[in-house]
């Protein structure tokens, strides 16, 4: 039985996939397409566009397509690798700059209906006329929409305003534009909402000009041009004074809130029949969790297949830790293989989620535990918790114009930054109130949007106040959990506390684990720096006595995949006797061959074979890498980023189990704690010492932690490899990166370890630097011993290394000796007597395609099928001296030959 689903992840726009099976090739158009738009269908703009088509879909092999939107401020450019990866899956891929960004004309109307979602639709209907893309009937192509924030709105719009729209994925976008911008914790419409200044300033002053496109002429009236018009850029002129009204007033006009709305999918939800995959971010404080929850419940009302998935990411968080974007690109991809392609089981509809767990091992950042809820729970969990907070009523100063604001979160940034490092929130003296809560009497998840209920007076009898909920530990220290505050308006107000009636204030839906011993804060601030507050001052009084309401929803956690076996009894003894009988047997051989393969491979220090990685949610790192590495050899493991190099570095040194296959170190399988690991030196993270310390006392100290005898440790012998000299005794904090480095090696080769594991040791080193640690690693790679070394540095490989594995997609797609590997040349090096004579006459005889100056007495000549001899007889018989013939393919040719000149990244963990 195999247990586990999946989270997932999105960025402004930006989306990433799985590692697809083996790429076929694609081809790419690039072309400016012309479509009406508007409100009455009469208006041209022009949108730069880019297909991509597998290379093997025509017309008699028609081929689903996708529609994949950028984000906000960006342009068709941004979605190269993902539409590459798509293309590669087999779907025909249409990227494009929206109208008002780039080189597209037009301008930025918000993803109105009448414009941007009418762009949309024109497309589709261009999409149906391609013969290489197949129809469900007539003018209806097999297509999906898929995007983040801006691209995310436009994905649900699209579908709502057509039906030919079979799959979308929106990824942390909006339901209603106007709630987004103008929040109010206390329910109610976006006309008593609370301005989010900062959000929106950074959208209105980076659509100003973007991509370098000239600000578009706006509209004259009867008076001539409107004065605001030289502040809105490429925004509409409508969009542009509604943005300058809010941040003027703070307040929002009936007009402000109908043009939002236009752009909003919450009206238009009941109008979704395409199954909606909802991926949002737990750390957004501009299109927060109750965002999609909106979606999803208004979507889902009408029988259309949903699923949820929250994510550690978000506007404010990225993309999240790599584990979580490994979910996320399984989930995405499995939606569109079987809602558009027709592939694959069908996806359930239960709930994800994920939360940070803490520090991977091997170096690779936060780490996020995923879980699955079996049905959506919404923002309300399955269940509550009620945790009472206690203290006096307060005052709580409200400064003139906001001025000085605390700090909750920085827009793009402050979230994540605040999740992690409780000192970027600022609460400013005076002016708030605090409310603990008692030592927490068992660690509780929450996974929803808390509640509270506060009583607030105010002379002016209204207030606008941010409240949020601080995670408190043991030492005192507050954690805002993702930045996320609660901004709320109140009207009617008494003047005096005893006089207030509780309102009951909602949070920001999180997911976060309070442990035991820790304590709730409740704070009400008078001031953001990311919201418009009033600007008058006062004094508000605020009370907070009563419980806070908790949401949790207990989550199966994401499991490795396990095996059930089933036995069935036949119930007669010799049965039994002789399952036994083979069982034995069995067990035996087995142990045969693992001591014949122990002696076969005594001497060789690496051998790797089978192995294969695959995680709980089915994302397969790792498919299938065998290679040996052998005595006296520095191999270099090369291939690009999400190759699977990392994930077979882990594997082998023990930081995580294979899936599958083995590993044999000197013919000994590997697993944490093998004896044999004292014959390994290795260093897969960065160098890390202690800099008040030496460099001799940084690796006395090391080896004395491992254990083992001094005298095993060799130090003069593996300084003098790593040729440090004088310079060792010196204290680290002195040393230059590339310092650093070397006695990081240094630490690595202690006792002269047999097999040496490196993974990028000339990461930021100066030319002559790396030029000296290839002298390094060819000097340890001597008297038996051998060097595995992971490198992006191509030219650096092909001077170190003897021989190469190369690895794409998971998988090895070839190893071997480096001059092997790079094969015949296409192109020759030529020293000749005489330049310019030579160029004369190779290009009378026409037989080469190019020739080139390389400086000095040499020529790069480019054969197109002529032999080499041929070439040099020619030269000769003219009286040209010919001094040199070198073959001039270099390793970076044969690598982008042998991964397709495909190098961007396919999925790694």
């Amino acid at each position: 039985m195999v247990t586990g689903s999946i989270v997932l992840i999105l960025l402004a726009g930006v989306i990433s996939w799985a590692a697809w099976p083996v790429p076929s090739s694609y081809r790419t158009e690039d072309r400016m397409i012309a479509v009406k738009t508007g409100p009455g269908g009469d208006q041209d703009v022009t949108l730069d566009t880019r297909l991509y088509l597998p290379k093997s879909a025509d017309a008699s092999h028609p081929v689903p397509a996708v529609l994949l939107a950028h984000g906000f401020g960006g342009t068709k450019l941004d979605s190269v690798s993902d539409a590459q990866s798509l293309a590669e899956h087999g779907y025909a891929v249409l990227t494009w700059t929206a109208q008002g960004f780039g080189r597209s004309t037009g301008q930025i109307h918000l993803d109105s209906p009448d414009w941007e979602v009418k762009d949309a639709k024109n497309l589709v209907d261009w999409l149906a006329r391609r013969p290489e893309v197949r129809k469900d009937s007539a003018n209806d192509p097999r297509v999906a929409a898929v995007g983040g924030s801006y691209g995310g709105g436009l994905s649900l719009l699209l579908a709502a305003h057509d039906r030919r729209i079979d799959a979308i994925v929106p990824m942390i976008t909006w339901n209603d534009l106007a709630r987004a911008f103008l929040p109010n914790g206390i329910g109610g419409g976006p006309e008593n909402g609370v301005f989010k200044k900062q959000w929106a300033g950074m959208f209105f002053g980076s659509g100003g000009s973007m991509g370098g496109t000239a600000p578009v002429a706006q509209p004259r009236g009867p008076r001539g041009a409107d004065p605001s018009a030289a502040q809105c850029g490429r925004f509409a002129l409508d969009v542009c004074q509604v943005y300058l009204e809010m941040a003027t007033t703070g307040r929002p006009s009936a007009r402000a809130i109908d043009l939002l709305r236009r752009s909003s999918p919450a009206g238009v939800l009941d109008r979704i029949k395409a199954p909606t995959l909802l991926i949002q971010g737990e750390a957004d404080s501009l299109f927060p969790l109750s965002e999609a929850d909106a979606n999803a419940k208004g979507i889902a009302a009408n029988g259309t297949p949903v699923r949820v998935a929250w994510f550690t990411g978000g506007h404010d968080g990225g993309q999240g830790p790599q584990s979580d974007q490994d979910r996320v690109k399984f989930l995405t991809a499995q939606w569109l293989d079987h809602y558009l392609a027709g592939k694959g089981a069908k996806p359930n509809n239960s709930f994800t989620y994920s939360r940070i767990s803490g520090i991977d091992a091997s170096g690779d950042g936060l780490v996020a535990a995923g879980f699955n809820v079996a049905d959506y729970p919404g923002t309300g969990g399955t269940k509550t918790e009620r945790v009472t907070v206690e203290g006096p009523p307060q005052p709580a100063a409200n400064p003139p114009n906001g001025n000085p604001a605390a700090v909750s979160s920085l827009a793009g940034v402050g979230g994540a930054i605040g999740n992690l490092a409780s000192g970027m929130t600022i609460e400013v003296p005076g002016q708030h109130a605090d409310f603990y809560s008692a030592p927490l009497a068992k660690t509780t998840d929450v996974t929803g949007s808390p509640t509270v209920q506060l009583k607030v007076a105010s002379p002016t009898r209204e207030a606008v106040l941010f409240v949020k909920l601080y995670d408190v530990d043991a030492n005192g220290q507050p954690t805002l959990p993702n930045g996320l505050v609660a901004p709320v308006r109140l009207t009617g107000l008494p003047t005096s506390i005893d006089q207030a009636v509780p309102t009951t204030v909602t949070l920001p839906a999180i997911v976060r684990r309070f442990e035991q011993g820790h304590r709730l804060r409740i704070t009400v601030s008078t001031s953001d720096q990311s919201y418009l507050s009033p600007a008058a001052p006062t004094v508000y009084t605020v009370a907070a006595n009563g419980p806070v309401t908790l949401p949790t929803a207990a989550g199966t956690p994401l499991q490795s995949p396990s095996v059930i076996w089933r036995y069935v009894l036949a119930g007669l003894v010799a049965a039994i006797a002789l399952a036994l009988v083979v069982l034995i047997a069995l067990s035996r051989r087995r142990l045969r061959r693992r001591e014949q393969t122990e002696d076969e491979y005594a001497q060789t220090p690496l051998v790797v074979r089978g192995l294969r990685k695959e995680y709980a949610d089915g994302f397969v790192a790792v498919s299938k890498v065998d290679f040996a590495v052998e005595r006296n050899t520095v191999v270099g493991l090369l291939g690009p980023n999400g190759a699977g190099k990392t994930t077979t570095l882990r594997v082998l040194m023990g930081l995580t189990y294979p899936t599958a296959g083995e590993i044999l170190v000197f013919g000994q399988r590997l697993k944490p704690g093998a004896p044999v690991l004292s014959r390994v030196g290795a260093l897969v993270e960065g160098p890390g010492f202690l800099p008040h310390l030496t460099g001799y006392a940084n690796l006395e100290l090391y080896w004395k932690a491992t254990g083992r005898p001094e005298a095993e440790a060799r130090f003069d012998e593996a300084l003098d490899i790593a040729g440090l000299g004088t310079a060792v005794h010196r204290k680290v904090k002195t040393y230059s990166h590339g310092m650093k480095q070397r006695l990081a090696i240094a630490q690595a080769m202690l006792g002269l370890p047999e097999l040496l594991v490196l993974d990028e040791p000339t990461d930021g080193l100066d030319p002559p630097q790396i030029a000296e640690m290839r002298k390094v690693l060819r000097r340890y790679a001597t008297d038996g011993r051998a060097v595995l070394v992971s490198s992006h540095l191509l030219a650096e490989v092909e001077q170190t290394c003897t021989d190469v594995v190369v690895m794409h997609k998971g998988q090895i797609v070839a190893s071997g000796p480096v001059d092997d590997i790079v094969g015949d040349s296409p192109s020759v090096h030529l020293d000749v007597s005489d330049v310019d004579l030579a160029e004369n006459v190779l290009d009378e005889l026409g037989i080469v395609r190019t020739v080139a100056w390389s400086g000095g007495n040499s020529l790069v000549v480019d054969l197109d099928g002529t032999p080499r001899a041929e070439v040099v007889a020619a030269l000769v018989k003219a009286g040209i001296g010919v001094d040199r013939v070198v073959p001039r393919r270099r390793l970076e040719d044969a690598f982008l030959a042998l991964v397709g000149g495909d190098t961007k990244a396919s999925g790694e963990r």
